[in-house]
């Protein structure tokens, strides 16, 4: 019942256009039932044996009158099957739009653990199957359980009794259909779980070709594509199979009835009970009383498949997102100072061990910020908090006094330009990737933010300038442009707070001088975190914050802590090849063995 009222939500917009397809096969219902009355009075003509002008006539009218009902099921039939598909794909365009949307709105958390390919998969290929339910299965099981009572009631007319041996078969029929959805729809549910994982598959093996071919791993994904392959095949065969051994039993039963109008059907026309007209009459309503029913048995068919993607989509929508707007939540000021501060915040993922503990950290307004310490830290995680990527397990974070939990994401994250290390590049053009950082700029904007990112320069040295074609993931592009690029996305943002993830690691020296003149320009003005691994590169960072187990260990400027002689001093001796790195990673086990 659940499930029904989900999928009557999305049919719902698209009533008229189901009222039309469902009443074009009802008219198809009435003209199919007309056509074996006109051959019952042929038959009653012909055993009249009075040729004349006056058969000659009736049989003309009789022609016509055929001719005219296949021309209006000719109609009808177009009518009812093209509105059928209007509703079915409008679901469909329906579904994949809100399926999109809330995906969207799903934490980074949901992502971590999800591939791309088996979510491309539910979007696409499970959505598609609403199609079948609403363009075929609900108005098919409206239009021939109409036909059945029709039948039953011309049948019914004609002779009840034998009308009641020709249900002999029916409750078999049931019993069958009743045991088939049993079996069936968890079936289509795994052929659709293993489409899924091909998809998946699929999707990291074709973008990670370079990685295939550099590793020469060739030959084992293509062993492990074709298991995907096999597992999917054999699932699409086993839930053939059972549909195999549904359709043909069936039609087994639906055969019992024929045999059944040949035995007692004829045993009444010789006896003179039952007119010869009205037994092949008879005859003609039988096949039209069990075409319904096998009609009705392929329709129970696409159900149990079309349920099978409805069920999973269902699930996706279900999920709710971990990061929200809160009731209530208020909007941000326009442009805010970008005073942020960490109040005892501590963090840890889903089922794991503490990320960052008690961290407490004012980062004035328009000043530069750098996150210092070993991988593995937390330094990603406190900047991936700000923008409430995730949200803090304890304490608060605010900018300008507000706490961002109490703003809508929206405004907060209008505030925060993000310059990483792992640029994402659209497959687009140039122009359409510097946009992306605000639509709306002019042409003299997008250009000034170019130059400002030195990015311009090589732009113009590209084949068709700002128009030129990057490739997905800008693959025709160094890793250098790429930076520039994600850079000059981030000036034209001209967001307040701007945080750098490892934005010059990666690149010769020379393009990291670029990079490196490009950001200060962009940092003007601006409350800048850095996240760095090269410490040269925040020497002249307000105030420097060195990160170890979790927790702020040192804090001050480049001077101060180098005058503490702590970890950054260690550091930085060892990036400038002061002091042997031996002698830091001994240092780092024994304060990790002094923590335990």
């Amino acid at each position: 019942m659940k499930t029904l009222k989900f999928i009557l939500g999305y049919a719902k917009p698209y009533v008229k256009q189901l009222a039309l397809a469902v009443f074009g096969m009802m008219v198809l219902v009435g003209v199919q039932l007309i056509a074996p009355q006109i051959v019952r009075r042929l038959v009653a003509l012909i055993q009249e044996q009075a040729w004349g002008t006056g058969a000659r006539t009736a049989i003309t009218q009789l022609a016509l009158g055929l001719l005219g009902v296949y021309v209006v099921r000719t109609f009808m039939q177009f009518v009812s099957n093209y509105m059928a598909h209007v509703a079915g794909w409008a679901v469909v365009a329906d579904v994949r739009r809100d399926l999109y949307q809330h995906l969207q709105k799903l934490s980074l958390s949901f992502y971590e653990n999800r591939q791309t390919g088996e979510l491309m998969s539910r979007t696409v290929n499970d959505s598609d199957l609403f199609e079948r339910l609403i363009s075929h299965a609900i108005p098919d099981t409206l239009v021939n359980a109409f036909m059945l009572i029709g039948v039953v009631a011309v049948m019914w007319s004609m002779n009840a009794t034998l009308m009641l041996l020709t249900m002999i078969p029916v409750p078999f029929i049931l019993l069958a259909m009743q045991g088939f959805g049993k079996y069936v729809r968890p079936a289509f549910r795994a052929r659709q779980q293993d489409l899924a994982d091909l998809n998946a598959t699929l999707n990291d093996n074709l973008s990670g070709i370079r990685e295939i071919k550099a590793f020469t791993r060739e030959e084992i994904e293509q062993v492990r594509v074709a298991t995907r392959i096999n597992r999917y095949r054999d699932s699409m065969l086993h839930a053939l199979k059972l549909m195999a051994i549904f359709g043909p039993s069936v039609e087994f039963a639906s055969s019992l009835g024929t045999i059944v109008v040949i035995y007692f059907g004829g045993r009444l026309a010789f006896q003179q009970v039952l007119p010869l007209e009205d037994l092949v009459a008879f005859f003609l309503y039988l096949e039209m009383f069990y075409q319904p029913i096998r009609v009705l048995s392929r329709v129970w068919e696409n159900i149990q498949e079309a349920l099978a993607g409805v069920d999973r989509v269902s699930e996706l929508l279900a999920i709710q997102p971990d990061v929200t707007d809160r009731p209530g939540a208020i909007e941000l000021p326009e442009r805010v100072r970008g005073e942020i501060r960490f109040n005892d915040v501590s963090f840890h993922y889903i089922e794991g061990e503490p990320v960052l503990e008690h961290i407490n950290l004012v980062i004035p307004a328009g000043s530069m910020t750098a996150l210092v310490g070993p991988t593995g830290v937390g330094k990603t995680t406190m900047a991936a908090l700000i923008p409430r990527f995730y949200d803090v397990r304890e304490g608060s974070i605010t900018i300008d006094g507000y706490d961002i939990r109490d703003v809508t994401l929206k405004s907060l994250r209008q505030q925060i330009a993000m310059v990483l290390q792992d640029v994402f590049l659209f497959h687009g053009t140039v122009r359409e990737n510097i946009l992306f950082g605000n639509p709306n700029a002019t042409e003299k904007e997008m250009i000034e933010a170019a130059k400002v990112a030195n990015a311009h320069d090589f732009i113009m040295q590209l084949p068709n300038g700002y128009d030129t074609l990057i490739g997905e993931r800008g693959v025709k592009l160094s890793g250098g442009q790429k930076q520039r690029i994600s850079i000059a996305r981030a000036v034209l943002k001209n967001a307040p707070i701007l945080i750098l993830d490892e934005a010059t690691s990666s690149v010769d020296t020379e393009t990291e001088l670029l990079i490196q003149e490009a950001l200060e320009r962009l940092m003007v003005g601006r409350t800048t975190l850095v996240i760095a691994h090269r410490l040269s590169t925040v020497r002249r960072a307000d105030q420097i914050v060195v990160l170890e187990g979790g927790r702020i260990r040192e804090m001050g400027t480049h001077e101060e802590l180098m005058a503490i002689n702590g970890l950054y001093r260690r550091l930085w001796e060892v990036q400038t090849h002061l002091l042997p790195t031996e002698g830091l990673f001994a240092e780092v086990r024994a304060r990790a063995v002094g923590e335990e």
